[in-house]
C-alpha cells in the first residue's frame, strides 16, 4: 500500500469541503454545518491563515484528512497542537490512514519542540476510541468543555 500525507494546497479547498461534510455525516452534526467551501479556503489558504491541513492520501488517491492549529499550554510554558478533524474515508478505514495522520503530527510536535497533541472524540465513536487508546492518548474526563456561541456569545459582547 502506498501512502502519503502532505500539506493541503489551495487546489484541496473542495476535497477539504467534501471531507468536512462526510465527518458531519458520520457524526450526525450534518445539520450543524454552515461552513461554506469559501470560509474554509479563506481560513486555510487566506492572508493569515491560523488553521492548516494535511492530505492522506493512498495509491495517489485522496484518503482523509487533518485540520489543525497551533494551540498554547500555560502550564507547559509551550505550543501544542489541536487537532480539529480527522476524517478517514469509510472504505479506507482500518488500514493504518488516521494513524498515519496522527503520527505525522506527533512528529511535528516533537520536531518544533512542541508540548502535546489533543483532540475531542465523540464518547460513542468506539472505533476512534481504540485506535486512540492503541497509540496512548489519555482521556481527560476531569475538564468538561465548555462553549460560547450565537446569541449568548452576541449577549455577551455586548455587555457594558
Amino acid at each position: 500500500m502506498s501512502l502519503s500525507i502532505r500539506p493541503a494546497t489551495e487546489s484541496d479547498a473542495a476535497l477539504i469541503f467534501r471531507f468536512i461534510r462526510e465527518l458531519a455525516e458520520y457524526e450526525r452534526l450534518a445539520h450543524e454545518v454552515d461552513a461554506t467551501e469559501a470560509d474554509i479556503a479563506k481560513a486555510l489558504f487566506g492572508p493569515n491563515p491560523r488553521v492548516f491541513a494535511d492530505i492522506a492520501e493512498r495509491e495517489g488517491e485522496p484518503a482523509g484528512f487533518a485540520l489543525w492549529f497551533y494551540n498554547f499550554s500555560t502550564f507547559r510554558g509551550r505550543h501544542g497542537i489541536y487537532l480539529e478533524d480527522l476524517f478517514v474515508r469509510p472504505e479506507l478505514r482500518s488500514k493504518g490512514i488516521g494513524r498515519a495522520l496522527l503520527r505525522h503530527l506527533a512528529r511535528r510536535c516533537v520536531t518544533e519542540g512542541l508540548a502535546r497533541l489533543e483532540w475531542w472524540v465523540l464518547d460513542w465513536n468506539e472505533p476512534a476510541l481504540k485506535v486512540y487508546r492503541s497509540i496512548g492518548a489519555m482521556p481527560m474526563d476531569e475538564w468538561t468543555v465548555q462553549r460560547v456561541t450565537g446569541e449568548a456569545l452576541q449577549r455577551l459582547a455586548e455587555e457594558p
